[in-house]
């Protein structure tokens, strides 16, 4: 697997929240012996034990039971070490979700955006207000157990070098809310283990549902930039396409990666070896500091 990333012109890959026990041995073995090098993981990796599909959801750091927020932290935990010994010095992790116990926003909030052109924009615009007016509303509990688990994992990833890197979710109530992510970064830094992670295609989603301006989100954030997620998003808002074949406004990504970004293309597995290629080069032509990379 690797190795085949490497013939293509990878020099670096990103361990997902998909990889299986059973994989390690090799992709150790192809570190070991300089293949390949690994910029990033993504939490949880290697997957749980007995755990056999990419589940970076499978215990939140926002959850009600105490019993699910310790199997959080210890495989989270668990990632970190497997970090430090593929030496890589950035973890991306999601931060859980807002759960409702009666009548969660979402699956009407995304059955409003899907008939928008039938229903009209300022029937849309209502049904968000209420969605969101009802998450700030039950958010606070969810936060406060989510900051308090930051906090459980922050001083073994500084004894390790390694950073966390809060990634932008593409679910409506999936936390922090994006009106907020500027306020938790402020307040993660006095544990100097957390950054941001920006991916392009979840602020595209959430662009086109009226969010948040893509530009002025990132713009915000780049101070507190640990690495990019790169994709594009379709006209029928599929993300994980290869760059250059979508709607997203690439022009806000050239103008704000920077020399020395962690930068991934975070492909879907049914895009062609082609088509990955293909999505590379329009990075390296569209992207100035990625030209030479």
């Amino acid at each position: 697997m690797l190795r085949e990333l490497a013939d293509m012109g990878f020099e670096y890959v990103e361990l997902s929240h998909g990889i299986r026990l059973s994989l390690v041995p090799g992709i150790l073995k192809a570190v070991d012996e300089g293949v390949i090098k690994v910029s990033s993981v993504h939490n949880f990796c290697p997957l749980p034990v007995g755990v056999m599909g990419a589940a970076p959801n499978l215990y939140e750091p926002t959850a009600v039971s105490r019993k699910e927020r310790i199997l959080w932290l210890h495989n989270t935990l668990k990632t970190l070490d497997f970090a430090q010994r593929v030496d890589c010095d950035r973890v991306v992790i999601h931060s859980g979700k807002v759960r409702l116990l009666w009548g969660d926003p979402e699956p009407g909030f995304d059955a409003a955006y899907d008939a928008v052109e039938e229903s009209g924009a300022e029937q849309f615009d209502k049904v968000r207000a209420k969605a969101l007016k009802r998450l700030n509303r039950k958010k606070r509990g969810f936060m406060k157990r989510m900051r308090e688990s930051y906090g459980l994992i922050a001083e073994r990833a500084k004894e390790l070098g390694i950073r966390f890197g809060v990634e932008n979710r593409e679910g409506l109530c999936e936390l922090p809310l994006d009106a907020d992510m500027l306020e938790l970064q402020e307040a993660l830094k006095e544990h100097e283990a957390f950054g941001y992670w920006h991916d392009s295609g979840h602020a595209q989603l959430k662009e086109r549902m009226g969010l948040l301006d893509h530009r002025e989100f990132l713009t915000a954030l780049r101070p507190h930039l640990v690495g990019f997620h790169l994709h594009d998003v379709s006209e029928k808002d599929h993300d994980h396409q290869s760059p250059g074949t979508g709607v997203i406004d690439w022009s806000i990504l050239a103008d704000l990666i920077q020399e020395g970004d962690v930068v991934i293309m975070e492909m879907s597995p049914r895009l062609t070896k082609e088509e990955v290629l293909s999505g590379k080069a329009f990075l390296h032509k569209t992207v100035p500091v990625l030209r030479n990379v």
